[in-house]
């Protein structure tokens, strides 16, 4: 008998299929004992409602809530052929078991468990859960398979999140879009995290700047900052009383050192990188989007074999890594890395909890490098920095604490009491790895103080006061809002469910908050203005017809704690959909009951081609376009698109505009050009030669022009005198 495996992907089930001595065939491969096979991505889901009755086909408010009795699966049309093979395989007489090889995590538990479903296949089932996709991994892996029944409850689990989802999700969409003639759409994640963007919005509109004043001193080579003893602050709202002081204190010609506090300071390296903080420093630094981000990792852990499982929300290793952690450090001593990398080979790996930490890891450890070796050459650019990235926070953790001395002085000018603060570096410790880069998080003083002490005088060179408002907050951009999907507390009222929220992970899961970013997007309930993120007037007004709980992150955070019962066999995953049935009857009663209005205040003057209604101007992450307001439509033109060719005149991003033959790239500084025109300037760009190009050919002749004194005849005759 022969072992079947299903992996989630060919990528993957190609990887274990060759380290299994597998031969290829249509959509499997097999040998002597194994037959591998994959999906691609989910290849079974969940039934549409006319699964269940052929008039639900139409969307009536009469029809709704559409509660079946039990949720029926189906094969997905465009990947049938695929699920074909795969259950053939699956129900082969040869066949004596099963080892699902899918993703490690509750949604590949879920691409698996109902493909055997849908096969009606009763076979044992085992599971292999792995980090990476090396060789060594995955020998490992089979090596010491685990009982499939140890995995039911997370299977019970990722169904229960399915068939919530469907239920809450597929009513309440279909209520609000006949209920208001709109096609709008909601769940327990994406309208919590619209609301959280409307919420700071609010905030930032309500927010009327106040002025705050202050006095500083020059001192020459330092500067002192004048602090309020009583509000304990260097700011003063009042700048009658500030101005009082200031005329008090500029006769004086000295400052009197009152006190110096010396301390030594110690700065740990960041933990690892879970998903989620990879992305965010990814949208910082590089401009990623989360969905881009994951992408570039999903290639470097399926592809490169270089980075281990990317859907983690640990940021910390496990024990049983550790002695893997040497191998792993090798792999990546290619330049720029081999120096650091030298560094912390000289000595044995010491672990520590800021890295080690079996109790803080979940499913799977944080992401960190494969034992696979790096060829950086394979890599395009972005794969190159996410790459980087991850390595040079890796190789951090083993380096010691940045350390310092922080020096605060304490300075009396007629009574008042100025501060001035600075830092002598001792070790740089783990910032070596950064090549002194700056660290962001670091608010302290970091400048230098002359030597001084206590009763000292030091002459006052100017006195001057200070002006400056307070801000408000800022806008979100896809890395602050990843943030706050991650760390939703703040935004609810109750204390409890706030800390739920906190140990679930928040708002929606590392795997999902890409996709969820992307669909509000895609959905024209959020729009870019540059890199921050606001609400459209369709969200908004979605906003004030939801049903409260679907807008709150409350919602999200009880049933992420059920599930998480669920998944540990400490709840059951009937009485969970119980529930949730009951609250989708109560939720679709609201919004039928409601009583509120939505209007489109988009409309444009432009008829769709297909049904004649006017056709609504919404704006899309990469630009603007028209669509159809009516769903079953659904048609689209885009009326402008942001582009990555530069102006030819002031050097800045252009965009294209118009429809059809009436299209134009323009920019801001006012250049325009007919698209055709700007189509055959770029093919002739590409055909010629950039000034950089020319450069390196130039650098290249000359290389080739300097004689090759290494292989010259007279190479010998190096070093010898001549008399």
């Amino acid at each position: 008998m022969k072992t079947l495996v299903l992996a989630e992907k060919p990528s993957v089930g190609k990887d274990i299929a060759r380290v299994l001595g597998c031969r290829p065939g249509g959509g499997f491969m097999e040998g002597p004992k194994h037959i591998v096979t994959w999906a691609l991505g989910h290849l079974v889901t969940l039934a549409d409602p006319e699964g269940y009755d052929k008039d639900f086909k139409r969307w009536d408010i009469n029809h709704l809530p559409i509660i079946p009795e039990k949720l029926k699966l189906v094969v997905i049309p465009q990947t049938s052929k695929q699920f074909k093979t795969v259950k053939e395989q699956l129900l082969r007489k040869d066949v004596g078991d099963i080892v699902i090889a899918t993703d490690a995590g509750r949604e590949g538990e879920l691409v698996a468990r109902w493909i055997i479903e849908m096969a009606k296949c009763k076979k044992p089932i085992k599971r292999l859960w792995i980090s990476s996709v090396t060789d060594k991994a995955i020998k490992e892996g089979f090596a010491n398979l685990k009982d499939g029944k140890q995995y039911q409850a997370l299977c019970d689990s990722a169904k229960a999140r399915a068939e919530a989802d469907w239920l809450v999700g597929i009513n309440a969409t279909r209520c609000l879009t006949t209920k208001f003639n709109s096609p709008l759409s909601c769940g327990r994640v994406q309208t919590p995290t619209v609301a959280i963007i409307a919420k700071r919005e609010e905030e930032i509109r309500k927010f009327v700047p106040t002025p705050f004043f202050g006095i500083s001193a020059d001192m020459g080579n330092f500067k002192l900052t004048w602090y309020d003893e009583k509000s304990g602050s260097g700011r003063c709202f009042d700048k009658a009383k500030v101005e009082g002081i200031l005329e008090k204190i500029k006769a004086k010609k000295d400052a009197v050192v009152a006190d110096i506090n010396k301390t030594i300071k110690r700065k740990h390296p960041p933990r690892l990188y879970d998903l989620t903080e990879l992305q965010r420093d990814a949208s910082k630094k590089y401009g990623f989007s989360p969905k881009e981000t994951l992408s570039i990792m999903q290639k470097l852990y399926e592809e490169h074999k270089v980075l281990t499982y990317p859907r983690t929300d640990s940021r910390y290793i496990s024990d049983d890594i550790v002695p893997t952690l040497n191998e792993r450090i090798k792999a990546c001593s290619v330049p720029p890395y081999t120096k650091m990398c030298a560094q912390v080979l000289k000595s044995p790996i010491k672990p520590n909890k800021n890295f080690v930490d079996n109790a803080k890891v979940s499913d799977h450890h944080a992401i960190i490098p494969t034992e696979a070796y790096v060829n950086l050459g394979n890599f395009n650019d972005r794969e190159r920095k996410v790459y980087d990235l991850v390595i040079t926070r890796f190789l951090s953790v083993f380096f010691p604490p940045f350390e310092y001395e922080q020096v605060s002085a304490v300075l009396k000018i007629d009574g008042e009491t100025f501060k001035a603060g600075g830092r002598v570096v001792i070790s740089q410790g783990y910032q070596a790895v950064y090549s002194g880069m700056e660290d962001e998080e670091e608010d302290e003083e970091k400048g230098t103080l002359p030597a001084m002490k206590k009763g000292d005088k030091l002459p006052i060179k100017a006195l001057k006061i200070t002006e400056g408002k307070t801000t408000p907050p800022a806008p979100f951009n896809e890395a602050t809002l990843l943030s706050a999907m991650e760390n939703p507390a703040k935004y609810t009222e109750d204390k409890k469910l706030a800390e739920t929220l906190s140990k679930t992970g928040g708002l929606g899961t590392v795997a999902t908050r890409a996709d969820i970013i992307e669909k509000l997007f895609d959905s024209f309930l959020i729009e870019k203005k540059g890199k921050d993120i606001f609400t459209t007037s369709k969200a908004r007004q979605l906003l004030t017809i939801v049903p409260k709980d679907l807008k709150s992150p409350e919602l999200t955070g009880t049933w992420e704690q059920n599930l998480s019962a669920i998944a540990t066999d400490k709840m059951k995953k009937d009485a969970f959909i119980k529930d949730i049935r009951k609250y989708t009857r109560e939720i679709i009663t609201e919004i039928k009951n409601s009583t509120a209005t939505f209007k489109h205040d988009n409309l444009s003057t432009t008829k769709c081609e297909k049904c004649g209604l006017f056709m609504l101007q919404v704006s899309g992450k990469k630009g603007e376009m028209l669509v159809c307001q009516d769903r079953e439509c659904n048609s689209r033109i885009s009326v402008s698109q942001e582009i990555r060719s530069k102006c030819p005149q002031c050097h800045k991003f252009m965009k294209i505009v118009g429809v059809g033959e009436k299209r134009q790239v323009i920019c801001p500084c006012g250049h325009k050009e007919k698209y055709e025109n700007f189509e055959k300037r770029k093919k002739d760009e590409k055909n010629s030669m950039s000034k950089r190009d020319v450069q390196a050919y130039l650098d290249d002749a000359n290389k080739k022009s300097k004689p090759d004194v290494k292989n010259s005849p007279f190479a010998a005759l190096k070093g010898v005198k001549f008399s």
